[in-house]
């Protein structure tokens, strides 16, 4: 049995940042909004099986958004920056 809820991930966030931050040992994940880092850690390393060494998270608000004179909240977002151990590699498909 898994310690970690499977919509806890998202999905991984590949950009050209993202890309860049690889070099470094850092990938990105869209991550579930009430997720905080223990479960965030807990996850990565069950579903990658890769040792984590530290989580940062990026909590975006939502925006309001004007559309054919309407305005609406844009959904917020959260993604997480996690750093992995030196010499282990996650395979995202970039």
């Amino acid at each position: 049995m898994t310690d970690y809820k499977p919509s806890l991930l998202k999905k991984p966030r590949l950009s050209e940042k993202s890309t860049l931050l690889t070099k470094n040992n850092q990938y990105v994940f869209d991550v579930a909004p009430d997720a905080n880092k223990v479960e965030i850690k807990k996850a990565i390393e069950n579903y990658y099986h890769v040792k984590v060494v530290k989580v940062n998270i990026i909590n975006n608000p939502s925006k309001p958004v004007q559309w054919r004179n309407k305005t609406y909240q844009r959904g917020r977002n959260k993604k997480a920056i996690v750093t992995i151990k030196e010499g282990q590699k996650i395979e995202l498909g970039i």
